[in-house]
């Protein structure tokens, strides 16, 4: 009986295993991963940066803003000194972003002013995640994701119609802009 116990537990090891194997490495690991190596910057912006005057939201923006929990930005630098290491970190990460499991919403851009798409993790009205990954080759590339629960799309559109208007506390993105001068 204890033989025939620790093959079963033997077995369910080696599946999970494998399983975890097939995988890949996701968005999230990738990001632990690098997010202290030298030529990355990440930074975490809570939603509360943002200063949106709730009061003036319409419902719609109201339910996109309560389903947003926060912002993961990353982001490589090209310099002379390491282009090799670019191209692998691009390829890493196209890798992970042509997985199945994250649906691309709009692409754009030239290789002149760079170029960007948007992909979604989950399902149409109940979104986990919005990546947008951008890059133009002599300066790196950026990958941001908006987490949250029960994102939809469309109301995160007209969320996005306001943050023109909104007092972004911007000391945490000049971080961001000032990596890539």
């Amino acid at each position: 009986m204890i033989s025939l116990m620790k093959n079963l537990a033997g077995m369910i090891l080696l599946v999970v295993t494998l399983q975890s194997c097939n995988q890949g490495q996701s968005l999230q690991r990738y990001y632990v991963d690098n997010q202290e190596q030298p030529n990355f910057l990440s930074i975490d912006v809570p939603l509360s940066m943002l200063n949106l005057d709730k009061e003036q939201l319409t419902d719609d923006q109201k339910d996109a803003y309560k389903s947003i929990q926060k912002l993961n930005m990353l982001a490589y630098k090209v310099t002379p000194d390491n282009t090799l290491e670019y191209e692998v970190e691009m390829a890493k990460v196209k890798t992970i972003l042509d997985d199945s499991k994250y649906e691309e919403l709009m692409r754009g851009g030239n290789p002149e002013d760079g170029t960007f798409v948007i992909k979604i993790l989950g399902k149409k009205d109940d979104i986990e995640e919005f990546i947008l990954f951008g890059s133009l080759d002599n300066k790196g590339f950026a990958i941001i994701r908006v987490l949250g629960s029960d994102m939809n799309p469309n109301k995160i559109m007209t969320l996005a119609s306001v943050m023109d208007k909104a007092n972004i506390d911007d000391s945490k993105l000049s971080q961001f802009t000032e990596f890539f001068k």
